[in-house]
């Protein structure tokens, strides 16, 4: 587990989106702590909540409530109640690598242009100083710098993702949220992309959240997984412990559907029943109680905690220990 400093935390974090139809909490209480140089995977089914998390922490989208801390040289600043002199200054801590590769580039500018953005909003650099920092980065990321001047649709799926997190690395972020940042990708070309993430991570101290749907992926580059389900957070262990001995009902049958490279290794499945309850009208309760296998009568009327059970894992599930022990709010 690490252990080390404590570079941004999530408390509370919640987003309801609201319609004629009534209110539907895409994240609900989501709270974790995040360590200076670590990789922290966010797995679940799509529709999880996975991406609005991503998109919350960097305020991509505003979330309802909660708070999401950046422990700075200042001090303790919310970044989601940072005032605009504050934002400007701290914005370039965290930022995002997206999913679309294409999509998140404008196709009518220069990488150059592209990369070079964040700089000229953010900073006062003159011109030589942006290109010297833009072709330092362009090294760093495995972009000739021939390529500098075309225009995106010039270049493959690998090269543009690669374009995209130069431009996520400009300003020296502290953080970086990975948003399916290989998911578009050839599988050859995604273990470049991973290769390359490591490698930064090593050479700049980075910090990411790994927002993933392949979970061999999530395995080998995170130290920590969160485990979402239904907008809720419902395991956080280290890598290891989770994929040997998943706690949760969820977290269980999630694993169980993931293959495995060794033909020699059988791997029960799990097979859950029914659907993804509906987010605009949840089940009571546990949400995930409809589709465990385990579920009791509390299940069904009271929520559990996310709660501490040692070993740095968290865990909301009422056949845990730690959760039937807590106190209740």
């Amino acid at each position: 587990m690490n252990t080390g400093e404590v570079i941004l935390e999530v408390k509370n974090l919640t987003k309801i989106y609201s319609s004629k139809k009534g209110e539907v909490k895409a994240l609900s209480d989501i709270s974790f702590a995040v360590h200076k140089g670590e990789t922290i995977g966010i797995v679940g089914e799509s529709g999880c909540g996975k991406t609005t998390l991503g998109r919350s922490i960097v305020r991509g989208i505003d979330s309802t409530s909660g708070q999401v801390l950046i422990h700075t040289e200042d001090g303790v600043i919310d970044f989601l109640k940072a005032t605009r002199e504050q934002l400007k200054k701290y914005r370039r801590d965290i930022q995002m690598i997206f999913q679309d590769p294409y999509a998140s580039l404008d196709p009518r500018m220069t990488v150059f242009d592209i990369i070079s953005e964040p700089l000229r909003y953010n900073g006062n650099l003159s011109k030589r100083e942006i290109e010297q920092a833009v072709n330092t980065i362009a090294e760093q990321v495995g972009l000739n710098k021939s390529f500098l001047r075309r225009y995106p649709h010039a270049f493959s799926g690998g090269q543009r993702q690669r374009i995209g997190i130069a431009r996520s690395l400009i300003l020296q972020p502290k953080v970086i949220v990975c948003d399916e940042a290989v998911s578009a990708l050839d599988v050859s070309i995604q273990a470049q992309i991973i290769n390359l993430l490591e490698d930064l991570q090593a050479e700049l101290g980075l910090t990411y959240l790994f927002i993933s749907h392949a979970l061999s992926v999530v395995r080998h580059i995170s130290d920590r997984v969160l485990v979402m389900y239904l907008g809720r957070a419902v395991e956080l262990a280290p890598t290891e412990q989770l994929f040997a001995n998943p706690l949760h009902p969820y977290t269980q049958a999630l694993l169980s559907a993931a293959p495995y490279p060794d033909p020699d290794v059988k791997i029960q499945r799990i097979m859950l029943e029914g659907e993804v309850p509906n987010p605009a009208n949840p089940p009571s309760g546990c949400h995930f109680h409809p589709r465990c296998r385990y579920k009791s009568e509390r299940c069904e009327k009271e929520y559990p905690p996310f709660a501490a059970c040692g070993d740095g894992r968290f865990v909301a599930c009422w056949n845990c220990d730690a959760c039937r022990q807590a106190k209740p709010d």
